[in-house]
C-alpha cells in the first residue's frame, strides 16, 4: 500500500526487520493520516513520513509504552503539523512598499487578472519546467526551500535556492524586456 521506504546504507537484515516491525501498522497509519487530510496522495506521503520518522527514532524508543502507542503518537503529531496553516514566507528580495492594497473596484480587479494572466504566460515562456515547479512550490504551496530541494531531487550544491534565484533573475529580465517593449510602442 505505501511507497517503498528508502533505507540507503541499511543492511538487508535491517530492512527486513524494519519491514516486519512496521508492516502491521501500514493500513492503520494511512487511514489515520487520511482522516486528517482527506486526500489519498497526501495521506500516503504523510504515512511514509511517519514511518521514516519512526525508523530514525527507533533507537530512542525506550519501551516505556507499547510500540503502537509510540508510533501513533508520531502519527498524530505529524498529522497535526501537516494540517496547520503554513507560516508566512518572508522573501527579503521583495519591497513591501511596492505591494498593492486590495481596495480595488471591478476595473482594477479586471486589470489585476489580466496582469496575472500576462505573468503566467511570461513564466511559461521564460522558465524551464524545473524552475516553474520550484516557483509554484515556493510561492503558491509555500513550501520551504529544503522541502523543494528534496521533492524535486535537486542535487546541486545550492539546491532549490539556486534554481529559485535563477528563475527570479530570468523573470526580472523578461519583465524588463516586456516593459521596455511597451514603453517604445
Amino acid at each position: 500500500m505505501l511507497r517503498t521506504i528508502r533505507t540507503e546504507g541499511a543492511s538487508t537484515v535491517g530492512r527486513k526487520a524494519a519491514d516486519e516491525l512496521l508492516r502491521p501498522y501500514q493500513r492503520r497509519v494511512y487511514l489515520w493520516c487520511f482522516r486528517y487530510v482527506a486526500d489519498h496522495e497526501r495521506a500516503l506521503d504523510l504515512a511514509q513520513d511517519v514511518f521514516l520518522r519512526a525508523l530514525r527514532g527507533l533507537a530512542h524508543f525506550e519501551g516505556r509504552s507499547n510500540f503502537s502507542l509510540w508510533l501513533f503518537a508520531i502519527t498524530r503529531n505529524r498529522c497535526l503539523t501537516a494540517v496547520q496553516k503554513p507560516e508566512p514566507i518572508v522573501d527579503t528580495e521583495v519591497d513591501l512598499a511596492l505591494l498593492g492594497h486590495d481596495h480595488s473596484g471591478p476595473d482594477q480587479q479586471l486589470e489585476d487578472r489580466e496582469g496575472e494572466q500576462a505573468l503566467l504566460e511570461l513564466i511559461e515562456r521564460s522558465l524551464d519546467p524545473i524552475e516553474r515547479r520550484a516557483i509554484w512550490m515556493r510561492c503558491i504551496e509555500r513550501m520551504s526551500v529544503e522541502a523543494i530541494t528534496e521533492i524535486l531531487e535537486i542535487h546541486d550544491r545550492s539546491g532549490a535556492r539556486g534554481v529559485l534565484q535563477r528563475a527570479r533573475r530570468k523573470l526580472r529580465a523578461a519583465m524588463d524586456t516586456r516593459r521596455h517593449g511597451e514603453e517604445t510602442s
